[in-house]
């Protein structure tokens, strides 16, 4: 996962949950789906950035340098991951508190697209 594909991972989820639910929009199963995928993203996602010993084999099938590297760069950018201050940490904590919105969008657009 990373602040490159996660965002579009979770709308292109959302959407196809949408799709496949017949559920009234907003209901139990959609907060039970959406809490359920933001904790799995939220939960990998963080440890990457936060560089924890059990994500390195994720951000090594990245070719990554570390979980950090890979949440800010995805192969593409040049960041120093090393040397993320607190600019870096705050952007990066903004993104984070964006996930569930793209859940949302998707879920609600998948529903429209009926």
């Amino acid at each position: 996962m990373s602040f490159l594909i996660d965002p579009p991972w979770l709308y292109a989820n959302g959407r196809a949950y949408g799709q496949l639910t017949r559920e009234e929009p907003d209901g139990p199963r959609d907060a039970l789906f959406v809490a359920g995928t933001i904790a799995v993203f939220w939960g990998v996602s963080v440890a990457l950035y936060l560089d924890k010993p059990w994500t390195r084999p994720i951000w090594r099938l990245c070719r990554a340098s570390s979980g950090r590297d890979w949440m800010l760069n995805s192969g593409v950018l040049r960041l120093d991951a090393q040397r993320a201050g607190t600019a870096t940490h705050l952007i990066s904590a903004a993104i984070f508190a964006t996930y569930p919105d793209w859940l949302w969008r998707g879920l609600r657009a998948g529903r429209a697209g009926r």
